[in-house]
C-alpha cells in the first residue's frame, strides 16, 4: 500500500456504479490521485486443456433435462456416446444440429459422469464436420505448435481466421486457444498441416 493511502473496498459508494474497477486515494495534502486497476475483462467461455473431443454422427436428439437442453447420442467407432446438450454449450457457427450430422464433441474430463452405459457427457463444444474433416482444440503458442506438440500450423494468408462469432480475426492466431479444422498431416514430427479454417477463443 502507498504511503498516506487508503483502500476503497467493494461495496463503497463507488463500487455500485463500477463494479468491475478497484481502486486507491493516494492522498498528499489537499490533493487526492485516483489509480484505477481494471481487470481483463474474459471470455464467457474459456475452453482448458481438459476437454476431450468425441467424433460420431447424430442418431438420434430427444429433450433433455428441461426445455432448453437436448440430449444428443452420437453413432462413434468406439459405439454409442450420448452428450447432454445444455445453453452453456459453445456450438460452434450457432448451427443447428440434425440426425445424421457429422460432429464432434467436446467434454470436460474433469468434471464427474454418471457411471452409465452407455457413456453420458456434459458437451462443452460442439461442432459439425465435413466428411474426413479433423478438428484440433489446443493452445497453440507462438510457432503456432500445438500444447502436446502434437500437432504444427502451416498458415497462409487465404487460411480462413474467425472468432467464437463468426466475425473475422485480424491479429496473429498464435499464443492462443484454437479450434482448427483440417484433413491431412504430414509424416514429419511434429506432424504439420495446412488448415482449412481457424476458430479462435478470445
Amino acid at each position: 500500500m502507498i504511503a498516506g493511502a487508503r483502500s476503497i473496498v467493494p461495496g463503497g459508494r463507488n463500487h455500485a456504479k463500477y463494479p468491475d474497477i478497484s481502486y486507491i486515494e493516494n492522498i498528499e495534502g489537499s490533493m487526492v490521485h485516483m489509480i484505477y486497476t481494471i481487470p481483463e475483462r474474459q471470455s464467457d467461455f474459456m475452453p482448458n486443456t481438459n476437454l476431450v473431443p468425441v467424433t460420431g454422427t447424430i442418431f438420434n436428439i430427444s429433450r433433455g433435462n428441461d426445455c432448453c437442453s437436448q440430449m444428443v447420442s452420437l453413432r462413434t467407432d468406439d459405439g454409442v456416446v450420448n452428450f447432454m446438450v445444455t445453453p452453456q454449450t459453445q456450438v460452434i457457427d450457432n448451427r443447428q444440429l440434425r440426425l445424421g450430422m457429422r460432429v464432434a464433441a467436446f467434454y470436460d474430463s474433469g468434471l464427474p459422469v454418471p457411471m452409465i452405459f452407455p457413456p453420458q457427457y456434459r458437451a462443452q463444444v460442439i461442432t459439425s464436420l465435413d466428411r474426413n474433416e479433423q478438428v484440433m482444440l489446443s493452445y497453440f503458442d507462438r510457432n503456432l505448435l500445438a500444447e502436446d506438440r502434437s500437432l504444427q500450423l502451416n498458415i497462409s494468408g487465404n487460411t480462413p481466421i474467425r472468432t467464437v462469432n463468426g466475425q473475422n480475426f485480424n491479429c496473429n492466431p498464435a499464443d492462443r486457444t484454437l479450434l482448427v479444422y483440417y484433413s491431412a498431416t504430414t509424416r514429419s514430427i511434429p506432424p504439420q498441416t495446412a488448415p482449412s479454417r481457424i476458430v479462435v477463443f478470445c
